[in-house]
């Protein structure tokens, strides 16, 4: 069966906010094009100037209502969305303390308090400490909520980069050691992407609905969901592209 690039997503700030990109660059040694170039440290957390782990940073798995954030950069900044928020426009250069005000009551009283914007290395800020893509697959989406009894589930839930059409559910972890080709990229796949109680959250509500995490492990015995990939050739990538396993 032919597979083909379906969706593209980033990050920009680590743990808040989802932006979907029709196209997107990307080189080796670097994470999707500006894909968690920024993180909000917590309190108690030092700042190292280089990558660290997710425990460090404000994320979704701690703060479900972050997990209802959209995100777009602009020529200007980010523009960050939130239904229960009024919207914030914001130099992340210039203008940290907006974002650190602004998700001040959307991360849970009594967790360690968001102080302060930190600017990632050029690697970005993925969970791995190696610069990762995340790949999926909308098969297996697809199979995990009729295992939930539900018509569908929201693939942000996963906050994933790559969404892959065209496979078989599961089919991604056969392809962990080969490489996938996406119109002129190629990635190397690295490895199984074990998950959090981020995806617990329902995107649009940033309130906890269902638990992915026990349904993963009864059906299939893992809680494993998408595989991380590593870019190997740099290159260009769209919506719609050919996917192709070498």
């Amino acid at each position: 069966m032919t597979l083909s690039l379906a969706h593209i997503w980033r990050h920009p700030i680590k743990g808040i906010g989802t932006e979907a990109l029709d196209s997107a660059h990307l080189e080796p040694g670097l994470p999707v094009s500006g894909d968690r170039a920024w993180a909000v440290l917590r309190d108690g957390a030092e700042e190292t100037g280089g990558w660290q782990k997710c425990s460090s940073f404000l994320r979704g798995a701690n703060g479900p209502s972050l997990m209802a954030v959209s995100a777009t950069v602009t020529a200007q900044g980010i523009d960050l969305r939130h239904p229960k928020k009024t919207p914030l426009s914001f130099d992340p250069e210039t203008e940290p303390q907006k974002l650190i005000d602004w998700v001040a009551d959307l991360w849970p009283e009594g967790m360690p308090r968001p102080v302060k914007l930190v600017k990632a290395p050029k690697e970005g800020m993925s969970d791995m400490d190696y610069p990762s893509v995340s790949v999926l697959n909308l098969a297996s989406l697809r199979a995990l909520a009729h295992a939930l009894g539900v018509p569908a589930l929201d693939m942000r839930r996963f906050r994933g980069n790559l969404w892959i059409e065209g496979a078989e559910a599961w089919e991604e972890w056969d392809w962990v050691g080969r490489r996938l080709a996406i119109g002129s990229a190629v990635l190397e796949i690295a490895e199984r992407n074990t998950r959090c109680l981020a995806t617990h959250s329902n995107p649009e509500s940033g309130q906890r609905d269902l638990d992915i995490l026990p349904a993963l492990k009864a059906n299939w015995g893992h809680r494993d969901f998408g595989v991380y990939a590593r870019v190997v050739s740099a290159g260009e990538i769209s919506v719609g592209d050919a996917a192709v396993l070498l």
